[in-house]
């Protein structure tokens, strides 16, 4: 069962490491990213933010995977 939480907590993180970049790229090239003097947006600034918590989820994920196998 340990091996089988260790696992699910890998796939997390390489989810989250591999679809919040490349969906941030999408948010940073939209129109709502950066306001008419090229200043980012809250929309911008929000998403940004999503994605740092997201990375943050995912080192933490890869953290307890490797305690769960140790």
């Amino acid at each position: 069962m340990t091996v089988f939480a260790a696992v699910v907590l890998f796939i997390s993180a390489v989810f989250n490491v591999v679809t919040w970049p490349r969906f941030f790229q999408r948010v940073a090239k939209d129109s709502r990213a950066r306001d008419a003097a090229g200043k980012p947006t809250t929309f911008y600034t929000v998403h940004f933010v999503l994605l740092l918590i997201a990375l943050v989820i995912a080192a933490a994920a890869v953290v307890a995977g490797i305690l769960l196998l140790v």
